[in-house]
């Protein structure tokens, strides 16, 4: 799981690094080519050295950018008020952009004057570099790319993977059909648990719960659709059977993650919380909906289905069950995991009846 999650930041910390360098060699090429076409060059204008300086602060923003300060940005906008964030936000940006720009001011002055990057004539001529225009446009100009980051990376998650570029495209203005896997998840008894906890304490037991599966999902791939009070309904496009699998493998461990922290849910709320899980998969119809608020909506009998097999678990006494569609798209199982056919069973709300699994781990 760790290895997982830290594969998900490099392969994100990798695309900021590379937005980044490219954003700022065409900040780079926009001013030089500009500069020049005016006649406005300096004499002492040197194309390798600035170049290179400006490569130096790319690579360095782009680094720390990328590794350090986005992912802790994103944490505080999680963390604390909004405006608490910002001032953070602010602070640390200020910090790694007098940093940054200290190292491309000392380049170009160390190659100007053909000494040492940490002279001391060099260091001397370093305070006077943060009054000067260029580094305050780049200030501001970094500024407005970091916040534009950190709105992307929200609202990306708010849409789910991969949705939200799909969305500026306008893939999904008109209403497309696709082939989809659902998985329907809730928790047991949730109302008796509610009414023991109460309305305040309950609210931060779902959001517990969700924060300690959430992992699971993330590393399966999968995106959230909708939270539902104590319910979460997750989507994976079709693709092969090996990847169709992640959606099995999500169940699996979401019960490793929530087992791993038992000891904290029964210190803190007294309940250690089970859920039951139902699996569908088929043709579904996802567009634009709503117009106060727009949202990403899928439609079709393949969601009903689903929920209405996750709500057959208590009848049968299983935790997880899926329809006979859904086994047929993994192929092979996944190692360990066995199926258990059910039989024909009658869903609510539907005139024919169903052949129902349920799976069994042994690893």
């Amino acid at each position: 799981m760790k290895v997982a999650r830290s594969s998900f930041y490099l392969r994100r910390a990798l695309w900021i690094f590379v937005a980044w360098v490219v954003f700022a060699m065409g900040i780079f090429f926009y001013d030089y080519i500009t500069l020049k076409s005016q006649d406005a060059l300096p004499a002492s204008y040197n194309l390798k050295s600035a170049f290179i300086a400006y490569l130096i602060v790319a690579v360095s923003a782009g680094v720390i950018g990328g590794t350090l300060t986005v992912n802790l940005m994103e944490y505080w906008l999680r963390k604390y008020r909004f405006w608490v964030a910002l001032v953070l936000i602010v602070c640390i940006y200020t910090l790694v952009s007098i940093f940054v720009g200290a190292l491309g001011s000392l380049y170009i002055r160390s190659a100007q004057m053909e000494l040492s990057m940490f002279d001391a004539s060099v260091l001397r001529e370093l305070p006077s570099f943060f009054g000067k225009t260029i580094f305050i446009k780049n200030y501001v100009v970094w500024l407005v790319l970091v916040l534009l980051t950190l709105i992307f990376l929200m609202v990306n998650d708010r849409f789910g993977p991969g949705v939200f570029p799909e969305y500026l495209k306008g893939k999904y203005f008109h209403p497309k059909k696709e082939q989809r896997i659902f998985m329907f998840s809730d928790i047991k008894d949730a109302t008796a648990i509610a009414e023991q906890l109460g309305e305040g304490r309950y609210f931060h037991f779902l959001k517990d719960f969700f924060k300690t599966i959430s992992p699971a999902i993330e590393m399966h791939r999968g995106a959230v659709y909708q939270y539902v009070g104590d319910e979460i309904v997750v989507t994976w496009k079709m693709k092969t059977a090996s990847f169709n699998q992640n959606s099995l493998l999500c169940f699996y461990e979401m019960l490793r993650l929530v087992h791993e922290k038992a000891a904290y849910f029964e210190g803190v709320y007294g309940f250690q919380p089970h859920f039951k899980t139902g699996y569908h998969c088929g043709p579904t119809v996802v567009g634009e909906l709503g117009v106060m608020k727009r949202e990403i909506a899928f439609s079709g009998d393949t969601l009903n289905t689903a929920a209405r097999i996750q709500g057959k678990c208590n009848d049968l006494g299983v935790s997880v069950l899926a329809s006979e569609s859904f086994v047929t798209s993994l192929g092979q199982l996944p190692q360990g995991i066995l199926e258990v056919p059910l039989g024909p069973h009658l869903l609510k709300g539907k005139q024919q009846a169903l052949v129902l699994h349920t799976f069994r781990n042994e690893n």
